[in-house]
């Protein structure tokens, strides 16, 4: 009886160590040349020390459809749920020495699993994708592998947060469950994304194109829009994907974790009321307002080498996690244009989604003229961003700073189409387009007609700008609540949203809108 138990832990012992080694020692040795972590040693670094539960360590795969090609230890994949900073979450990490981490049928079931079970627990889902792609020696049963798990992203998404760490390759139908998840992260030296890779490219189109120029992080980043964050390593990587969960709420039931950075709520920033240059053409960094008024001045920015002209990201005011949108002046004038709007619309939805509240500083001339983006569908991508805001019922704050012309005014928040409150700087203007184009209509007789017609446009553009387009005219409508001094922004944003803490929407009964994609 001791002799047969004593088997039976020396064959688990066994198992173990076997599902522990990977693919090997000298696999491993590969991976580490190349610059990259193990997939067990990415989740030790995500999670807190000693926290971390293993789902199917033995699991193995029932071999492929083109003939017995073996067991494999955990089938490529490493699974489970730890805890970041005390709070639970799921994860799997795909494991690169072990037939590259490619995916059949049992390696999906164990990304399903974990997948199933974090909606269950209500916790967000971490996927470390590093992976040759579809086990061709499976056949048709990996692409049903991909489905199970697309159909999974799917039903996750607003239930629970869904964080894609891209640390190694990621090509055909595989990139679609990354891009489906809510953050995407990619590691600048390692990691790339294509649905055809250079190969299918050069045969296609005979064009010659390398793997980073093709789907490299910095083209994902500032170009195609995929990559949220880029990190130069595995281990920077994960630091930010903990950074990024301690602003988020564990599901979309939950509350976003309080944290108090010891910022009073009644702090002031006098230099916040000389920051909007005099001449309206003239820039500056919105970046500087976003760091003056929320807490600590942290700020994490989501997409932030993609659409630059518009800023989304998180902070904190009054210790409660927040969502920002806000125009920047710094880059094409903080114009709205297809990416920019796409950007921000994608953002305002999950915000809402896990009852983030958002803020919106505005300084919008316009969207984009230009046959470009009329081409481009600026109409079809500027009503995305109009679709996002006015189905968003959580608690929405405006501040316009400067510009809020023509339709890219009602867009960015505005109170017609569900914004709580509004508040206007003294240096804001409100018209329906530019105060030189409107004046150079409005008043062109008495332009045409003047002796020096050039006097006679600025005085009339100083008269227009007096009666149609300083923030008071606006507060006399209702249409803002109050004009506020720029210095007092932040206190006037936390008692807000004070205020709206409880706030309820009721919203007509329906299966979904139907957004223009």
């Amino acid at each position: 009886m001791a002799t047969g138990e004593t088997k039976t832990i020396s064959a688990l012992e066994r198992l173990r160590d076997e599902a522990l080694a990977g693919g090997g020692a000298k696999r491993v040795e590969a991976q580490h040349a190349r610059g990259k972590l193990t997939a067990r040693e990415r989740i030790q670094l995500l999670l807190d020390e000693g926290s971390f539960e293993e789902m199917g360590m033995l699991k193995v795969g029932r071999g492929g459809a083109l003939g017995n090609e073996g067991e494999y230890p955990g089938d490529g994949v490493v699974t489970g749920h730890g805890t970041v900073d005390g709070r639970e979450v799921f994860v799997f990490s795909q494991d690169f020495t072990v037939i590259g981490g490619s995916l059949g049928e049992a390696h999906s079931q164990k990304i399903c699993e974990v997948m199933d079970m974090a909606v269950r627990a209500g916790s967000p889902i971490i996927g470390l994708n590093d992976s040759g792609g579809a086990r061709i020696q499976e056949g048709v049963d990996s692409l049903a592998a991909y489905g199970e798990i697309f159909h999974r992203n799917v039903r996750a998404s607003g239930v629970v947060p869904q964080i894609s760490c891209v640390m190694g390759p990621c090509a055909g139908g595989a990139v679609y469950s990354p891009a489906m998840t809510d953050f995407t992260f990619m590691v600048a030296s390692n990691s790339f994304m294509f649905v055809t890779g250079p190969d299918v490219v050069k045969t296609v189109t005979h064009q010659e194109i390398g793997f980073d120029e093709l789907g490299g992080a910095r083209v994902h980043a500032t170009k195609s829009g995929v990559a949220h964050f880029v990190a130069a390593n595995d281990i920077l990587c994960i630091r930010d994907v903990r950074k990024l969960i301690n602003y988020l709420p564990s599901n979309n039931r939950q509350p976003a974790p309080m944290l108090d950075l010891r910022d009073p709520e009644d702090r002031v920033d006098p230099a916040l009321d000389h920051l909007v240059p005099l001449v309206p053409t003239e820039s500056y960094d919105m970046g500087i307002v976003i760091h003056s008024i929320l807490d600590g001045g942290e700020f994490l920015e989501v997409h932030a080498g993609f659409a630059r002209n518009i800023i989304c990201g998180f902070g904190r005011l009054g210790g409660k996690t927040i969502g920002l949108v806000a125009n920047q002046s710094a880059v094409l004038a903080g114009s709205l244009d297809c990416d920019a709007s796409a950007k921000a619309a994608r953002f305002v939805r999950f915000c809402d989604d896990f009852n983030i509240p958002l803020v919106t500083l505005v300084d919008v001339p316009g969207f984009m003229p230009g046959p470009e983006q009329e081409h481009g569908g600026i109409i079809r991508h500027g009503a995305k961003l109009l679709y996002a805001y006015s189905e968003a019922t959580v608690p929405r704050v405006t501040v316009i700073v400067r510009k809020a012309f023509g339709g890219a005014y009602v867009v960015m928040n505005s109170k017609h189409i569900g914004g709580d409150v509004c508040y206007a700087w003294p240096t804001a203007e409100i018209a329906v387009m530019g105060p030189k184009g409107a004046a150079e209509i409005v008043y062109r007789k008495e332009i045409a007609s003047a002796k020096d017609p050039e006097a006679m446009l600025e005085e009339k553009l100083e008269e227009y700008r007096e009666q149609y387009v300083n923030p008071f005219i606006a507060a006399r409508r209702g249409y803002i609540d109050d004009v506020i001094f720029p210095r007092h922004t932040r206190r006037r944003l936390i008692r807000a949203f004070q205020v709206l803490e409880k706030k309820k929407a009721v919203e007509p009964e329906r299966k979904h809108g139907n957004i223009p994609l």
